[in-house]
């Protein structure tokens, strides 16, 4: 807890430090080294899964593969664009036979610190764990992969030469199997590091803001505008877990977008825990995403039902989202399972201004264009 608030403490004040550090062994290893900001926690890799440079390669060339999908027609590249901050740019995102999702599809970026994946399972706790789900899954159908298709797909590399020969070198003695695919598509998304935005190089002393994006940040990490609440982290988020933690933040909130009965209803089959719990409580309850580089991550919400970051602030300075047509009408503001931290904000047009402009310092313009992190295929 200590730890957390002092890495609280240096984002909200604006500490001014440079360099990074490497000496802890927790960040580097014969194997692996993160290259992290002072103000960054080693993140947390699970035993069974460490760190390599190959294995992360081999992670980036499967993760572009589309012969993982069914059909041979889509990749996990397909709904997570490095340009977009490894988003798609849609509403909902498409599966591999042309369905749709029902939620919007999250950035990549720090994945390595979160507590849970996707929007609202806090079952999926590892990105191990996590991959399962659009690979695997039927309703609805993403990558398309079943018992029917399974040998299929993995003869597709098991005849590739080179690929075979990475393999062996990243798991000697192990078939080419799924288990091995998740690990090595788990370890490059791990590595997807984003840490040298404006705001980054700004907290390291190498950039200064200027004065409408110091007022945005006052705003965003004060209570006027309450934004660091939800996403006062150094991943701008509020579930955090790294190689110190002894216990995971799993948080959840309902923030009003939907009403739709009166009685709190969220439209299905997006209802947030409440899918899984069958809890009242639980209905719209969603993860708040970390805010790095959401300049290019919408349209915004779990169903990219806003489109733009104006409109978003225009949603939490309202309270809530009242819809007075169609079958999702109802007043949010009057949800009754909204989470306390979501009332009525005092914010003029000048102050949402200023709050984009900071908003716009998370963007990573290094991030979207490290090679590293790119399709090997067109990198070279």
């Amino acid at each position: 807890m200590i730890k957390r608030c002092l890495l609280a403490a240096l984002v909200l004040g604006g500490c001014v430090q440079s360099g990074t550090s490497t000496s802890d062994p927790v960040r580097t290893s014969a194997s692996w080294s993160w290259e992290l900001p002072f103000y960054f926690p080693a993140p947390k890799v699970p035993a069974d899964n460490p760190m390599s440079e190959a294995k992360f390669q081999l992670g980036r060339s499967l993760f572009y593969d589309a012969r993982l999908s069914g059909n041979g027609q889509q990749s996990c590249s397909s709904c997570h664009d490095q340009s977009k901050a490894f988003t798609d740019g849609r509403a909902v995102s498409l599966g591999s036979t042309g369905e749709s999702t029902p939620r919007n599809a999250q950035g990549l970026a720090n994945v390595a610190w979160h507590s849970t994946y996707t929007w609202a399972n806090p079952a999926l706790a590892t990105l191990e764990r996590q991959m399962e789900v659009p690979l695997f899954a039927e309703h609805p159908v993403e990558m398309g992969i079943t018992d029917q298709n399974k040998a299929t797909i993995l003869a597709r590399f098991q005849s590739d030469t080179a690929l075979v020969q990475r393999f062996a070198e990243v798991f000697p003695g192990e078939p080419i199997g799924f288990p091995q695919i998740i690990k090595a598509i788990a370890t490059f998304q791990r590595g997807l590091i984003s840490a040298s935005s404006k705001y980054d190089q700004y907290l390291q002393g190498k950039a200064t803001l200027t004065s409408a994006e110091l007022r945005g940040k006052d705003l965003f990490f004060g209570e006027q505008a309450e934004c660091f609440h939800c996403h006062g982290s150094f991943n701008f988020n509020d579930q955090v877990r790294h190689a110190g933690s002894n216990t995971a933040e799993t948080l959840f909130h309902n923030t009003g977008l939907y009403n739709i009965d009166g009685k709190g209803g969220f439209p299905e089959p997006n209802r947030g825990l409440f899918e899984l719990s069958g809890v009242p409580a639980d209905m719209g309850m969603f993860r708040a995403p970390s805010l790095r580089n959401v300049q290019l991550t919408g349209p915004y919400m779990h169903d990219g039902s806003i489109g733009t970051l104006e409109e978003v602030l225009d949603f939490y300075a309202a309270g809530g989202r009242e819809i007075k047509t169609g079958p999702n009408a109802g007043d949010g503001r009057l949800n009754p399972f909204k989470s306390d931290l979501i009332v009525r904000i005092q914010l003029n047009e000048q102050d949402k201004a200023n709050i984009v402009a900071f908003l716009k310092t998370l963007t990573d313009e290094k991030f979207i264009n490290d090679q590293r992190f790119a399709d090997p295929r067109r990198s070279k």
